[in-house]
């Protein structure tokens, strides 16, 4: 298990917060998405017996985007090595075994605005705001990841502008699970994590592989998908806990096996 320098993280029971502390700003570099991969990309060795992640930023901003120094210096040599590192970042974020909230506040901009993308939900505070604001600094990329939290037409509006927009613009979309006060956006986003920890891990890790691999399938292969799950689901000892419990009226007790 590799020390990080930017990446901090509590375990509460079952929901585990993790914060990203990359001062001022939370913007992302080399380093810091070599953490973010790091540590998503092995869970278990980190957060052990957590069911449920919160995902939030440090001081005043969730993330402000990438270390624009960093662009200074690219060019079509380099930029492939760098750029594969900030995907592998997201989908260590994306495909992790857990469940992961992101409880935004200040910006979440750029490469911010993917990690808050590449999470399960997303809850905001009053007055968080969202930006794919690559064309503004000459590259490209996010509005893939901001196709999660809004419509094609929205993808297109902010991608091409680079503007800010405020999570209550966002939030008839769908995107954006709630917003509330910034001093109740870690106890919002926790609560919400316990409603879903109190599930079997195993459970919770199938139905993450299950909402991936569907997500942009078809109706048939992908209810196919699901199927296939159920199958695999069925030989652990917590499905039946589910459903006996369900039946005799009680509190299932799981052991994720």
């Amino acid at each position: 298990m590799e020390d990080l320098t930017f990446i901090e993280w509590h375990v509460d029971g079952p929901v585990a917060t993790v914060w990203l502390n990359r001062p001022p700003v939370n913007a992302t570099d080399h380093e810091l998405y070599s953490e973010i991969r790091q540590f998503f990309g092995h869970l278990a060795a980190y957060l052990h017996d957590a069911r449920a992640v919160v995902l939030a930023g440090r001081g005043k901003h969730f993330c402000a985007g990438n270390d624009l120094g960093e662009f200074q210096t690219m060019d079509p040599d380099n930029a492939p090595e760098r750029l594969e590192l900030a995907r592998e970042a997201f989908w260590a974020i994306y495909d992790s075994p857990l469940p992961v909230i992101a409880a935004v506040h200040g910006v979440a901009v750029g490469s911010g605005l993917a990690i808050a993308a590449s999470c399960d939900l997303v809850v905001a505070a009053e007055g968080a705001r969202f930006a794919t604001p690559e064309v503004n600094v000459g590259v490209l990329g996010g509005a893939k990841h901001l196709s999660r939290l809004v419509p094609q037409g929205v993808v297109r509006l902010m991608h091409y502008t680079g503007d800010l927009y405020p999570a209550e613009t966002l939030l008839p979309y769908g995107g954006i699970v709630e917003i509330v006060p910034e001093e109740q956006l870690l106890g919002t986003a926790r609560a919400l994590a316990r409603s879903i920890a109190r599930h079997s891990p195993v459970t919770l890790e199938l139905a993450k592989r299950s909402l991936n691999g569907i997500e942009y399938m078809e109706l048939k292969p992908g209810y196919e998908f699901e199927q296939s799950l159920t199958r695999e689901l069925s030989g652990y000892a917590d499905s039946k806990e589910a459903v006996n419990a369900f039946l005799e009226h009680r509190a299932p007790v799981y052991t994720g096996r």
